[in-house]
């Protein structure tokens, strides 16, 4: 689905059991190809700085069910610096749409002590955007979220099933690269993440293979639970 230049996807979210994991994780890894951005069959490291306004509006749209909402982040993959993405994550009811746009290790060191005027002459409209938010809506830094992500692909229906594992919450800082960071886990250790994300529509021979109707389908939001547990030590 298109909406205001935005390419918007179906994601169905669920917590699973660490025995429906194993089992699921056997079945879509005999059919569906590995995410190239995996290490190891265990997955990619994902971390990822929040924004929200001074009113904390991602926070209360998404507990309050806002049916269209936005929210900011940068992330990066498995510690390293190599690759920085501003992205936008925008919700539509059911659907959700992601931009992204490169950024450098020094735009986001410079963002991070508050000199936003590095992004000024940016000539992306993402980039645009999200200067806007931290100039004029008061958008700051504040959560990090730290997971590892199995990715699993399949071409038709451009479909992408991922195992959430390990979520946190940075509990001292919110630098990305900080070496003394202290992360909190909210989940279960036994509790992991499925996503199942596709076009138009989801093949019939991959739902008779993942089953969704099998698990409570849940409104998760990695940055709700963890914002939570920040704003605990934060008080």
């Amino acid at each position: 689905m298109n909406l205001h230049d935005k390419r918007f996807r179906h994601e169905l979210k669920y917590y699973l059991h660490i025995f429906d994991y194993l089992s699921l994780r056997q079945k879509v890894s005999s059919v569906l190809t590995i995410d190239k951005n995996s290490q190891t069959h265990e997955g990619y490291g994902i971390r990822s700085l929040y924004f929200d306004g001074i009113h904390n509006h991602s926070l209360y749209d998404k507990n309050n069910g806002v049916f269209n909402r936005e929210k900011y982040r940068i992330r990066i993959y498995n510690g390293s610096d190599k690759k920085i993405s501003l992205e936008r994550k925008s919700k539509f009811g059911d659907f959700i749409s992601k931009e992204s746009a490169p950024m450098t290790r020094a735009e986001y060191d410079a963002i991070l002590i508050g000199n936003i005027d590095v992004l000024s002459g940016k000539d992306q409209p993402l980039i645009k955007d999200f200067y806007a938010a931290l100039k004029y809506r008061n958008f700051l830094p504040t959560v990090i979220v730290d997971y590892v992500r199995e990715a699993y692909v399949y071409e038709l229906g451009n479909v992408r099933i991922t195992f959430d594992k390990k979520m946190s919450a940075a509990v001292n800082t919110i630098d990305l690269f900080d070496p003394n960071l202290m992360l909190e886990e909210p989940l279960l250790p036994e509790q992991t993440i499925l996503e199942v994300k596709f076009d138009q529509f989801l093949p019939d021979n991959i739902r008779q293979l993942v089953q969704p109707e099998r698990f409570v389908r849940s409104a998760i939001s990695k940055y709700v639970i963890c914002r939570e547990v920040n704003i605990k030590h934060f008080k």
